[in-house]
């Protein structure tokens, strides 16, 4: 049976408890990687060509690379990618609204979002704010602050028939009673952080469960967790290239955590953008790669995109292919889809299975049933960008896109265990 390892998943909850939101995300992952003697390079910088970990943050997103003194101008990559975002409730620009003698927050949907899993749910506010001077401040209200609060049944009676959650109607967080004031959400918010509410010109500010994650189970054996999409990939990848970098890796590891994959990956931060392609032409190009080098790295590189996938449910066994249950606890999953909307083909799996093996772990492969249409990854989107072999891989989840999602405790680990013999090998 697969090993139960307490201090992976207790640092799971420490990470994904202050990783509110996707800013708060790459900050988080930034410092397990600082920890471990990682620095951080600015863009606009001339970078060197000295060996060593190195990160960059670029709002919600965080590539982060390790080069080893073996690396050559025409070294290829271990790259291991995921993403910070998860579906929320984002904040309007004009937040304060209210009716009926109660002050409310107008928020947007923010991914695929199942609407009734955020009723009744005591939430904080996290995000950034910018001031007039262009710096973004990170802030997090992580207490009971707003709530969507769903219609009492005895006005509803046909609600367990089906319920209808209208987007611009129904999901509108309340936090006071009285009249809305403009101004007074971002004022509020702006003075957790210290600053002054006329110089905040900007924000970015989505909501978050504020009740922690916890170990559930007769054994413990289940994790009841926030944000485990995908989070737990982001751990995984800090995790893993910080234990890579303690070993002699042939290739140059990284770890790229974009932003904006559950609204389609088209953003300056997300996979569909450049960020990724700009960074590792930049990191050989400090090593004196040229044209015909830099070819020759993409052509020796690879990618392992890491998203939650799904596990078979015990109550809608019928939604799951036959042939293809993952369970939690079982180990990490190779995601199939033949029409691409994951990257796994041969290849990729040889790859995976291979680093599975090195690291005495078990994996499952999950296919999505034909008739039903299958989610993406940033898998697809990376392969197309770049041009290098990619495989799908994940842990197995329960209630996937809930406010609220389920896991096995040692599955994080796991898929942690298999990262690391990626990126080394």
């Amino acid at each position: 049976m697969p090993r139960f390892d307490r201090r992976h998943t207790d640092d799971l909850i420490s990470f994904v408890t202050k990783a509110t939101s996707p800013y708060h995300a790459a900050s988080e992952a930034a410092g397990l990687l600082a920890a471990a003697g990682f620095r951080q390079l600015t863009e606009t910088d001339e970078w060197d060509d000295e060996p060593g970990g190195k990160y960059v943050i670029r709002a919600g997103a965080l590539v982060a690379w390790y080069v080893p003194e073996s690396a050559g101008p025409a070294t290829g990559f271990r790259v291991f990618g995921a993403h910070t975002d998860s579906p929320t409730l984002k904040v309007k620009p004009h937040p304060d609204t209210g009716s009926a003698g109660w002050r409310q927050v107008g928020v947007e949907i923010y991914g695929g979002v199942p609407r009734d899993t955020w009723l009744d749910r005591d939430l904080g506010l996290s995000g950034r704010l910018v001031t007039r001077d262009g710096q973004p401040h990170l802030v997090s209200i992580n207490r009971p602050l707003l709530r969507v609060p769903r219609l009492a049944i005895h006005l509803d009676r046909a609600v367990n028939d089906g319920q209808v959650l209208d987007a611009q109607n129904h999901m509108t967080p309340l936090w006071g009673l009285g009249e809305p004031t403009e101004g007074e959400l971002i004022a509020t918010v702006a003075a957790t952080a210290g600053l002054d509410a006329d110089d905040v010109v900007g924000w970015d500010l989505v909501v978050h469960d504020v009740q922690p994650p916890a170990y559930l189970g007769k054994d413990n054996e289940l994790l009841a967790c926030p944000r485990l999409d995908n989070l737990v990939s982001v751990h995984a990848g800090a995790a893993a290239l910080a234990a890579a970098a303690q070993e002699d890796p042939t290739h140059i590891p990284v770890l790229a955590a974009f932003d904006h994959e559950e609204t389609g990956s088209e953003s300056y931060t997300g996979a569909g953008g450049p960020i990724l392609d700009t960074i590792l032409r930049r990191v050989l190009a400090a090593r004196g790669a040229g044209v015909e080098d830099t070819a020759r790295a993409f052509a020796d590189s690879v990618v392992m995109s890491s998203d939650t996938g799904h596990a078979v449910h015990p109550n809608y066994v019928e939604r799951h292919e036959p042939g293809h249950h993952p369970v939690a606890g079982g180990g990490p999953i190779l995601k199939v889809n033949v029409n691409q909307r994951y990257a796994s083909e041969g290849l990729g799996q040889a790859v995976f299975v291979e680093a599975c093996d090195r690291a005495g772990v078990p994996w499952q492969s999950y296919v999505n049933r034909n008739s039903l249409p299958c989610g993406t990854t940033i898998g697809p989107i990376t392969a197309a960008k770049l041009g290098v072999l990619t495989v799908d891989v994940g842990i197995a989840i329960l209630s996937m896109h809930s406010s609220r999602e389920l896991c096995g405790a040692d599955d994080p680990a796991l898929l942690a265990d298999a990262a690391t013999a990626f990126l080394t090998g």
